[in-house]
């Protein structure tokens, strides 16, 4: 029984594999016209279907607006009944529909015609009547469905979702669409917290456990304990980073013996620290910190050695980096 159903799943995928492999040995002109469409919009994108075609609108109308692409579904029988209302001049349709006869989907044909909307039909009949009242088709008719009985939308709405995500990637890359903008659009989630930058999580200011090069281990070990961060930067005249002083760095001054009242910042800071700059990924400080085996990290200016902050490991477990 574990074999028979583990050659079905594997038949399943072949059968997906093949689909996509289809679909993409027929990428043409057609692609590229459909990506000049997208680009040139100066509204939304409207990505309408019904049925298991609908699922797939509503996924690739994410992922155009978590790309930059501002997109929304449009549910084609929901769009005979009133929610036609939310298109607009300046909008690009894109009209999903795997035999392309869809009454539903062919049912807002004319309201988008009226306002002059750009079609892209997704389809899987080139000859259908949605792919011949389209501006572009883009074909993603597959060789059979993973069914056994080749009626079940599988292969199909596996290609039509990849075509999707193809056309998403298309538009991110020539319009530019950064880690940056990524972060913007997903503050939340998993997601949200891979694409924290340090500068979003450290310590600035006051909170800064900053002493200066001459400062006394008085006045070190106040400064590091008042801050509970378990380190103290030690800068110059000029607020420039010379090193930084931990728990480690006290304890071997201590261990040096002498009169411990006359030992200075810069006689026991480390002159080598790790430091990170602003504008990095949370997610590299972690490594950073890993790497060396450290608990703080400051972060300077960029362009320059004065710091901006400190972030600490407790901070990047509270926002669940770690």
């Amino acid at each position: 029984m574990t074999a028979e159903r583990l050659a079905r799943a594997r038949r399943v995928l072949d059968v997906e594999m093949a689909g996509l492999a289809a679909v993409r040995e027929r990428l043409d002109a057609r692609f590229v016209a459909a990506v000049d469409l997208l680009l040139a919009c100066r509204g939304k994108v409207v990505v309408t279907g019904i049925g298991k075609s609908g699922i797939v609108c509503r996924k690739i109308a994410a992922t155009l607006a978590s790309t930059g692409t501002p997109a929304f579904f449009l549910h084609a029988g929901e769009g005979g009944h009133g929610d036609l209302g939310t298109l607009e001049r300046g909008d690009v349709l894109i009209a999903i529909s795997y035999a392309g006869e869809s009454a539903e989907v062919l049912g807002l044909l004319p309201a988008a015609r009226r306002l002059s909307l750009p079609l892209i039909a997704i389809c899987g009949a080139a000859a259908s009547t949605l792919a011949r009242a389209a501006d572009v088709v883009l074909d993603v008719g597959v060789p059979e469905e993973a069914c056994p009985h080749n009626l079940a939308p599988t292969a199909s709405t596996t290609a039509t979702m990849a075509i999707g995500d193809a056309l998403a990637i298309a538009v991110l890359e020539e319009r530019g669409f950064s880690a940056d903008d990524f972060a913007l659009l997903h503050p939340a989630g998993a997601i949200g917290r891979r694409l924290l930058r340090v500068e979003d999580l450290m310590h600035r200011d006051s909170a800064m456990p900053l002493v200066g090069a001459a400062a006394p281990l008085r006045d070190t070990l106040v400064e590091i304990t008042s801050k509970r961060l378990g380190i103290a930067g030690v800068v110059d005249e000029a607020g420039d980073l010379l090193g930084v002083i931990t728990d480690g760095d006290l304890r071997r001054g201590l261990e040096r013996g002498g009169d411990l009242r006359a030992l200075t910042a810069r006689e026991i800071m480390t002159t080598t620290p790790k430091t990170i700059r602003g504008g990095a990924l949370a997610a590299e400080a972690v490594a950073i910190m890993e790497r060396h085996k450290i608990t703080s990290l400051f972060i300077l200016a960029d362009g320059s050695r004065r710091p901006a902050g400190v972030i600490h490991l407790h901070d990047l477990l509270r926002a669940s980096v770690v």
